[in-house]
């Protein structure tokens, strides 16, 4: 079972770094590992914590004045191109966490962690 399809499973924003010593300042697109707690309902029937890795970081972007073609297609009013990269998941990998939901019993599901990152073109569909 993967998280993105299960609506039942909540992952809370409770995102902390595993260790303060991340320099947001650091160039480039890096892999950052976040302690996640994941609770089956706002009541947190079923409860666990585990350790998944995020991309994050900075990735080169430019802007130019667009080429003549580009005027003519747009009616004049695409003056500016612009060309950006984001950091995001080149290879995704699936963790198996184990959920404590009382009386001795576990549940266990399956979240999706980073493996690897990489500067790519920037797309609201993979967000």
């Amino acid at each position: 079972m993967y998280l993105t399809f299960a609506p039942v499973i909540l992952i809370f924003a409770a995102l902390t770094p595993k260790t303060q010593s991340y320099d947001a300042a650091t160039p480039g697109c890096h892999i950052h590992p976040f302690n996640v707690t994941i609770r089956s309902d706002r009541k947190g029937t079923c409860r666990g914590t585990h350790i998944i890795n995020a991309c994050v970081g900075h990735c080169e972007s430019s802007a130019f004045p667009s080429k003549y073609s580009v005027l003519v297609a747009s009616g004049f009013k695409h003056n500016i191109t612009s060309v950006s990269q984001c950091c995001t998941i080149s290879k995704r990998q699936t963790v198996k966490v184990r959920l404590f939901c009382g009386a001795s019993r576990w549940e266990e599901i399956d979240i999706g962690s980073a493996e690897s990152c990489q500067c790519d073109m920037c797309s609201l569909a993979r967000y």
